[in-house]
């Protein structure tokens, strides 16, 4: 009964459940071609990696106390950075010139995440108005530095990132993988995940207990825009062009619900990294098996929503304890013994 009640249970179960189904319905689960892994299941932890990235940096604003917003839109002006640069070098295949593009690319997503943070921390603006006004000015930008068309580039060192593979694994999941170990690393064997629950948990408590909460704030919507920007990058490398339109669309909805789904609060002073990877797989699973169980493209997003709420429902102990309380079995409730009277 523990592991039942554990909040990760039930997304574990529907993950695994789901898993089966594609085991089923594909024809190749997972298969070695050419010394690389390929199937439905790699497809799955590639297609996952851009929203494991974007999810972490989530789970530590959430954890503050914030939100992001604006992380589909630094997804979509890492993008055109990076492919602006690339389509006007003279050798696109410099491994050199490409690995400079891309520092330069990850630089402006941490540049959008200090904008941010300073709004939020310096400024007072509350964090989903603050992070609001760069979802829609940043779309802006991406699309003003692309001027509007879709930028096209041919370099294999840059769709690597996206398509390469590292002994027999894509590089895509390796990417968001070091990226979880990191972040890990950092919250549970130090003190910054103290320090994170803290803030978001009372700010003013963690500020009069000499926390810098401005700091903690700053730092987490910084590594909220680093990681979005290295979402974005995998996704033009995937598609090997800067779509700024389409680019990381409502991948901040998705981020939220694998950060709910993990087990994090909302509220802040409370996050399970563990728990957001779940959560992130889980959904990319989802849209897989959609297709695999031949659902119309027209009822996706209806399907979707239905499996989320029955997991959220399911996730929720008030809801688990009206509906399942009521066919446990109760003690039986003794009757009063009555007293004899004895009349004389």
């Amino acid at each position: 009964m523990s592991i039942i009640k554990n909040r990760l249970f039930w997304p574990s179960l529907i993950l695994a459940v789901m898993l089966v189904i594609n085991m089923f319905t594909s024809n190749q689960f997972v298969t070695i071609q050419n010394g690389h892994l390929f199937g439905t299941l790699i497809d799955i932890l590639r297609g996952s990696a851009p929203l494991i990235l974007v999810a972490l940096g989530m789970t530590l604003v959430i954890a503050t106390g914030g939100i992001d917003l604006s992380v589909g839109s630094v997804m979509a002006i890492s993008g055109a950075v990076a492919c602006l640069l690339i389509s006007d070098l003279g050798d696109q295949n410099a491994v050199g010139s490409v690995l400079l593009i891309i520092g330069v690319a990850i630089a402006a997503s941490l540049v959008l995440g200090l904008w941010n943070g300073a709004l939020v921390a310096f400024v007072g603006i509350q964090p989903i108005i603050a992070t609001l006004i760069l979802m829609v000015a940043g779309r802006g930008v991406a699309q003003l530095i692309t001027d509007g068309q879709i930028i096209n580039v041919q370099s294999s060192p840059y769709a690597t990132l996206a398509t390469g593979f590292f002994l027999a694994v894509p590089v895509a999941f390796l990417i968001a993988a070091a990226a979880v170990a990191l972040t890990l690393l950092l919250t549970r064997r130090t003190a910054l995940g103290l320090l994170l629950e803290s803030v978001g948990g009372s700010p003013t408590a963690s500020r009069l207990a000499g926390i810098s909460a401005r700091r903690i704030t700053i730092m987490v919507y910084v590594v909220a825009g680093g990681f979005a920007g290295l979402a974005g990058l995998i996704y033009s490398a995937n598609i090997k062009s800067a779509d700024s339109i389409s680019a990381g669309n409502l991948i901040e909805l998705d981020a939220i619900l694998a950060v709910v789904i993990g087990g994090t609060a909302l509220i802040g002073g409370r996050f399970s990294i563990a728990g957001t990877v779940l959560g992130a797989v889980l959904i990319q699973t989802l849209s897989v098996t959609v297709v695999a169980i031949g659902i119309p493209p027209e009822a996706n997003l209806l399907f979707k929503a239905v499996v989320v709420v029955a997991l959220c429902l399911s996730q929720s102990p008030d809801f688990r304890a009206k509906v399942f309380g009521r066919f446990q079995s109760r003690p039986a409730v003794e009757k009063p013994a009555v007293e004899k009277v004895v009349t004389p």
